[in-house]
């Protein structure tokens, strides 16, 4: 099978890949070629070093995608997408990656397709970010899409796609709608939830973290591992059973930053805890006002997709698959 990641560099794209060479039948079925493809070249694990061919491309540049899918590919996971923060921050560059680059894609795999008979399995990530204010307390699969900041549009934009692909049979889609991912490995980025993960993170590791809304904030979680969970699932998943509608809201965890906060508190005591600095940051509690807090995500969790439950198990797989198992100094 000839696998397809885009946005390979980043932190799901590394971890899936990371997931493929630890659990080589995670798919189901032997990998014989891995294209990885990102903005800069991507890593690859030595145990996929010699099936694995890298590719530093920008999808929304004429002819990259092309290129691309005339090798095949059986499944792509297109994760390539620049953040939320980002995505507002510059409205040129997020609809040229998030949208124009997902477009390119897409037609890509439909002109090949012109050619000989070519149904790829495609697995999108997605957000919650294609919802917006107001909410229902929780909001069910049938809940319409109306994002409230430029990242959900282009997301919504690329879902509705997706569909209307799928339904002509010009791929095999599924979106992966993710909740916000924490905690996030690494450094903090530009994503507007940066901070969900960075108040965590760097008071585990010692350092001081900044929280720039209140602790009354109310979001909807799951971890990086949960994540590589997410694709992989769909990847198999007989898509018979999802029906026409194809973009899924995952399963995850409705939290308080105050119970973040606890949680960090059981797993590293009030030192960590007294390394989180409260710094109001307008633009953030204006966007991240206009988020989802909570989901019924029962029709994902039928189809197998799983998540955590507790803010305690988010902490302990971070220190599990990040800090070695162990809180640096003791905590």
């Amino acid at each position: 099978m000839h696998v397809l990641v885009t946005g390979a560099a980043g932190m799901i794209g590394r971890k899936l890949v990371e997931r493929l060479a630890a659990a080589p039948d995670a798919l189901g079925r032997e990998i014989t070629r891995l294209s990885l493809v990102d903005i800069v070249e991507p890593p690859v694990p030595q145990a996929l070093a010699g099936i694995s061919h890298r590719t530093a491309m920008d999808l929304s540049e004429a002819g990259s995608a092309e290129r691309l899918i005339a090798a095949r590919p059986d499944l792509v996971f297109h994760l390539a997408a620049i953040v939320s923060g980002e995505a507002e921050a510059d409205l040129e560059k997020g609809y040229r990656v998030n949208f124009d680059g997902t477009r390119a894609l897409f037609e890509a795999i439909r002109l090949e397709g012109g050619k000989e008979p070519y149904l790829p399995r495609l697995v999108f990530a997605s957000s919650i970010a294609v919802f917006g204010a107001p909410f229902p307390e929780k909001i069910p699969d049938e809940f319409f899409t109306t994002p409230l900041t430029s990242y959900g549009t282009q997301k919504a934009m690329a879902e509705l796609l997706l569909a209307d692909f799928s339904r002509r049979g010009i791929f095999d889609g599924v979106g992966i709608r993710l909740p916000t991912i924490c905690i996030r490995p690494g450094t903090p980025n530009k994503a507007a939830s940066g901070f969900f993960s960075n108040i965590l993170r760097e008071p585990l590791a010692g350092q001081e973290a900044v929280l720039p809304v209140d602790e009354d904030v109310r979001h909807w979680f799951a971890s990086p591992r949960a994540a590589v969970g997410f694709f992989l699932h769909a990847a198999r998943l007989d898509l018979a059973q999802v029906g026409p509608r194809r973009n899924l809201t995952m399963p995850g965890l409705s939290a308080l930053v105050a119970e973040e906060i606890e949680a960090l508190r059981r797993a590293a005591g009030e030192k960590a805890v007294r390394l989180i600095r409260r710094e109001p940051d307008p633009m953030i509690r204006r966007i991240v006002a206009g988020w989802p807090t909570d989901f019924d995500a029962r029709r994902a969790e039928s189809l197998g997709f799983r998540a955590e439950k507790s803010f305690d198990e988010i902490i302990r797989i971070h220190i599990e698959d990040e800090l070695g198992g162990a809180i640096p100094n003791g905590g």
